[in-house]
């Protein structure tokens, strides 16, 4: 490693959105973003990984698969349509169907 006093740039570009609502987030911590994105590149030395694990959100077919494992009704065989998608009867299966559009 060079100089411990040396200071560096990283120059990001970034939703606007997601930088104002960090921001602020950060301030209420008491942390500014230099601060916040220089604990970020200790963290990922220390752990020599990311800080935190990336993953794929589900899709709503997933989500749909996922609830109706979980639940203690019967097990049921979801029909899709012609793309594939899951399609679910809001009559025969309101619970699982009230889950997948209201989460």
């Amino acid at each position: 490693m060079s100089n411990a006093n040396a200071k560096a740039n990283v120059n990001v570009k970034i939703d606007a959105d997601i930088k104002e609502l960090a921001t602020q987030l950060l301030g209420q911590m008491g942390i500014d973003q230099t601060t916040a994105i220089d604990m970020f590149y200790r963290q990922v030395i220390v752990e020599r990984r990311l800080p935190f694990q990336p993953a794929v959100n589900p899709s709503l077919d997933e989500r749909i698969v996922a609830a109706a494992l979980r639940s203690k009704t019967k097990k049921v065989e979801l029909a899709t349509d012609t793309d594939g998608n899951v399609v679910v009867d809001s009559e025969l299966h309101p619970e699982i169907y009230d889950w997948a559009v209201n989460g």
